[in-house]
């Protein structure tokens, strides 16, 4: 269910800090039509992080709506707070949302056995899939393969999208897990060498700039064209990178905008990409021609 491109997308807001929900039906509509395999919607480059509950689940809830069953929709139901992640996860459930994204718990640091608790206590307690979401360069905690096999046990632990960009670890936790257990790259930059060592797509920043070209390049790769599929992953290497200048998704949100989906808004403490980067991001868009 859970293959080939899906976007992690941006989530729209407006000059007053509301969140814009014309502009955000017209993004669904629009990675729908360029092929986007699926969307996941409040994650990390959806700023979950300074959204709260009820604006968290009313994103889920619009996006769910506007999919109307077209494509899968997962939802990022993370936090550092197993109960607020368990809220969270139970929101999304009641949204309509066929998945939850649950990153590792942030700055608290847990051990391995405080992951395994943290998650196993989210999966036994709300009937949705589940994946996991590991990127220690986020959140200081690094899931080891050894525990996402222990996970992978649970019935509704699904998958996870892993962040290292560590393609040994495609292998290590296959070889521990069932055959239907999904493995996303969250990494750009590597996902096309993920998919090639036995990954099943990527949740992707630059697909919110190149839908098309995101999916096109995953189903080449999945298809076995892999010379082709690298002709396009060169091309959007200039992407890859600079969607990345600062940090995640100040980049991004001002590309969204330049492409005409709303305003170039943030919510503190992020703060508009500097326009000593705007340049270099516009002549990548311009190469991709995307713009």
């Amino acid at each position: 269910m859970f293959r080939g491109s899906l976007v992690a997308l941006i989530t729209p807001m407006k000059a007053d800090g509301a969140l814009d929900w014309e502009v955000l039906a017209k993004l669904v509509e629009w990675h729908i039509e360029q092929g986007s395999n699926g969307i996941v919607t409040v994650g990390t480059t959806g700023e979950s992080a300074t959204l709260n509950v009820d604006e968290h689940v009313e994103v889920i809830r619009k996006v769910v709506d506007q999919v109307d069953g077209r494509v899968p929709v997962i939802a990022g139901t993370g936090a550092n707070s197993t109960s607020e992640a368990l809220e969270l996860t139970s929101g999304a459930k009641e949204a309509g949302a066929d998945a939850a994204l649950l990153v590792t718990p942030y700055y608290n640091k847990p051990s391995q056995e405080g992951l395994f608790l943290h998650h196993k206590y989210i999966a036994e307690r709300v009937a949705l899939p589940q994946l996991l979401y590991n990127v220690p360069g986020r959140t200081a905690v690094d899931m080891l393969p050894e525990t996402v096999i222990r996970l992978a046990a649970l019935d509704n632990v699904v998958g996870i999208k892993e962040a290292t960009g560590d393609l040994d670890r495609v292998q290590q936790i296959k070889t521990g897990v069932g055959s239907n257990f999904v493995l996303l790259s969250g990494d750009d930059e590597s996902s096309l060498d993920f998919i090639r060592c036995g990954g099943d797509g990527v949740i992707s920043v630059t697909a919110n700039v190149a839908p098309s070209k995101l999916a096109k390049m995953c189903e080449l790769v999945m298809s076995g064209r892999v010379e082709e599929a690298r002709a396009i992953d060169a091309a959007l290497l200039s992407l890859h990178k600079n969607l990345f200048l600062e940090s995640n998704p100040i980049p991004v949100k001002w590309a969204v905008s330049q492409l005409g989906f709303g305003e170039n808004i943030l919510r503190l403490p992020l703060t508009p990409l500097a326009a000593k980067y705007h340049e270099v991001l516009r002549d990548a868009m311009v190469q991709n021609g995307v713009l």
